[in-house]
């Protein structure tokens, strides 16, 4: 069904061409005899609606809202004359416990988009915090889970979230209000569409004003009041105050519900208590009241006895379908783990042959320098030795110049003098000579043993680039089974195809364990949520605007700060009014 509040079904004339998006019934001689019920089980049908005792097909006249009666003809209502006729197929009668008692997904989703309508129409009544999380609900339930890399900031821009009292009452932009409602749409991960609706009328059922029809009347006195109506009795208020009733008069409470003319009379079960009498503005609106208080009362009862045959079997179809449902999460979700870990390993073994790539490029590089200091010190060294030997040379020659002197003999003793001079200066010179020849010799054995541990890490640096080259191999050939391995998977259809409709009593008890659980969970994450709304409460309080509040959110201030919610206070209400 599309996502509105209500569904509009007209009924043309014959021969009237009607819009393509309305779902319009050409009135032949056979339809024009149809009843209420006709109309209303095409309807269901059409919507593949079961729980039917939950709706009716409603229409306006003379500013008064009116039900369609199913054994009435369609035609013999008292409907506009005007083309065409419009008939609004919405809830009717609300459940006390959204969780128990609806039970088709179509219904609940039927329930969601009425109530998010009312409250953002500002019918029911929502008190700020509350509606930035049924807010998040609302989001959950369109967008799926949240993804930041999908919803970027601004992607709310366009969305009515908000009612706009509560948009009004503070000092805050789109943007501020659109974090606010994300950062708790972000925590939500994980719950598909009927579950994240589910948990909006939750919290939507405990809204004071949730599910009441309220009319204007008067007492005996000719004081103007409220009637309220809803799944849990009658309520009286004070026309300024539509959250506290004044007194409220369960279902189980009450004998008897009566009217003539315009006078209604409320007779309670205790014969202690007086009857209450009121009186309405139109004939018109004393049945309304009147068909709902029938339908709400028999809903009641009908609660407090045991399943019909239909509703269990709905339930038991239900359970199977949440259960498959489950199941196949359960598998998607697995594959999808699957999936995350098969990438993340992809990912490392990538960044591992990244590495081991960077690291072979290193050792080539310091391969290539060893092996350029190794020539080096190679040509250094022959240098070093020829320098040696032409150093030998000249000794032997120094060596040979000296005995060549001695030899010579030198007659005068000047000569002499200066023969032994010279060849003291050639002995020091030979023995220079000599430690120089010496030292060069052992410099060239010095280059001799630096050369030889150059070539010993020019091996070591090959072996190294061989065992990295054996490693980048290897860790190629995981990498590419370890890419297949996403394609390999089973697909959902696959898991889809392999899933049985029939549970064996393992699977049911497995599923009962989780339940339990599950309670346990909604216990803790109502506190947790009770804290959260309490936070976001007093983190905005400082940019409320309190010259814009409405009666109604003075009203639910004082409530709130005297601790009162919409069932104690209708229990309250109720002993008082035994103990008068």
């Amino acid at each position: 069904p599309p996502r509105g509040g209500s569904k509009e079904f007209l009924f043309p004339a014959a021969n009237r061409q009607e819009p393509k998006h309305f779902r319009s019934l050409n009135l032949s001689s056979a339809r024009v005899k149809w009843k209420g019920k006709d109309l209303f089980d095409l309807v269901c049908r059409t919507l593949g609606l079961r729980e039917t005792w939950f709706f009716g097909l409603q229409y306006t006249i003379k500013d008064t809202v009116a039900w369609l009666k199913m054994d009435k003809k369609v035609l013999d209502h008292d409907v506009p004359t005007e083309e065409p006729k419009t008939f609004h197929f919405l809830a009717k009668f609300y459940p006390e416990n959204a969780e128990e008692e609806l039970v088709q997904e179509i219904t609940q989703h039927l329930f969601f988009l009425q109530v998010k309508k009312q409250i953002l129409d500002e019918k029911i009544f929502c008190p700020p915090e509350a509606s930035v999380l049924l807010a998040s609900y609302a989001v959950q339930a369109k967008y799926g889970d949240y993804d930041p890399n999908v919803h970027k900031r601004g992607f709310l821009a366009q969305e009515e979230l908000l009612p706009k009292r509560v948009i009004n009452l503070y000092q805050m932009t789109p943007e501020m209000w659109e974090e606010r409602i994300t950062a708790w749409y972000a925590e939500h991960r994980g719950r598909a569409r009927d579950e994240a609706e589910m948990e909006y009328l939750k919290i939507a059922q405990d809204l004071e004003m949730y599910g009441v029809n309220y009319f204007a009347i008067r007492n005996k006195k000719g004081t103007e009041l409220l009637l309220g109506v809803d799944a849990l009795g009658l309520h009286i208020y004070d026309p300024d105050n539509r959250l506290t009733p004044k007194i409220s008069f369960p279902w189980n409470e009450i004998r008897n519900i009566s009217y003539s003319d315009k006078e209604f009379t409320i007779k309670p079960l205790d014969k202690k208590i007086d009857v209450f009498k009121f009186n309405s503005s139109k004939l018109r609106v004393n049945k309304l009241i009147l068909q709902l208080c029938i339908g709400n009362h028999d809903l009641f009862m009908r609660r407090r006895k045991a399943d019909s045959l239909e509703v269990q079997q709905m339930k038991a179809q239900a359970r199977e379908e949440k259960a498959r449902k489950q199941m196949e999460r359960q598998c998607l979700a697995r594959e999808k783990q699957m999936r995350e870990e098969a990438e993340r390993t992809r990912d490392e073994l990538e960044r591992r042959l990244m590495q081991l790539k960077e690291e072979a490029t290193m050792a080539n590089e310091a391969l290539m320098r060893s092996e350029e200091t190794a020539d080096l010190l190679a040509e250094k060294a022959q240098i070093t030795e020829e320098e040696a030997k032409l150093l030998a040379q000249k000794a032997a020659e120094a060596e040979q110049e000296m005995q060549r002197i001695k030899a010579t003999a030198i007659r005068t003793e000047e000569e002499k003098r200066l023969m032994e001079q010279k060849v003291l200066e050639a002995e020091m010179l030979a023995l220079k000579m000599a430690e120089e020849s010496e030292r060069r010799a052992k410099e060239a054995d010095q280059l001799k043993q630096d050369l030889q541990e150059a070539r010993e890490s020019e091996r070591r640096a090959k072996q190294k680039l061989l065992e990295i080259t054996s490693k980048s191999s290897y860790t190629q050939s995981m990498n590419s089974s370890t890419t297949a391995l996403p394609t390999d998977l089973p697909s959902y259809n696959l898991i889809s195809e392999s899933l049985s409709f029939d549970f064996k009593d393992t699977d049911m008890k497995r599923l009962s364990m989780e339940i339990e659980k599950e309670k346990v969970e909604y216990m803790e994450r109502s506190k947790h949520l009770q804290e959260q709304l309490n936070e976001l409460k007093t983190e905005i309080e400082a940019l409320k605007l309190k010259e814009r509040e409405t009666a109604l959110d003075i009203l639910h201030n004082e409530n709130s700060s005297r601790g009162n919610s919409k069932h104690n206070t209708i229990k309250k209400v109720s002993e008082e009014l035994r103990g008068r």
